[in-house]
């Protein structure tokens, strides 16, 4: 059998990264930090509503995260509410955002990226928008 959901994303960083990082999906995209079980290395594990979605990871001593290195990944995306709001939220922390439309789904589109440069996609019902 495949795979039938989607789990979590796992960024690693270290301390002070790792606590932006944190901050970040937190007081901007509105996760909240839950349950982690002891895995012997300092990380948090950040939900929506009752779904883990993100574990944040410390890096261990001497781990490099190479960050020049062209990779295939470009963002995550995830499905919000209040357009309006979020472009409040984004426009107080002075984030820069660019969006988009994509019609044919009915869905407005926010790009932001967080303090690690990482791609992330709102996107919003165009009802809500």
């Amino acid at each position: 059998m495949g795979a039938v959901g989607f789990n979590h994303f796992n960024l690693r960083a270290p301390g002070a990264l790792l606590d932006e990082l944190k901050t970040f999906y937190i007081e901007i995209l509105g996760l909240a930090e839950g349950p982690r079980p002891s895995l012997g290395t300092p990380g948090h594990w950040l939900y929506v509503g009752k779904q883990c979605v993100l574990h944040l990871s410390r890096t261990r001593p001497g781990e490099i995260r190479h960050t020049h290195i062209p990779t295939t990944f470009d963002h995550i995306a995830f499905t919000c509410i209040d357009l309006l709001e979020m472009k409040a939220r984004l426009e107080r922390n002075n984030i820069q955002f660019r969006t988009g439309q994509v019609p044919s789904l009915g869905i407005t589109q926010i790009f932001i990226q967080d303090p690690a440069g990482n791609g992330i996609e709102l996107s919003f019902a165009s009802e809500q928008a």
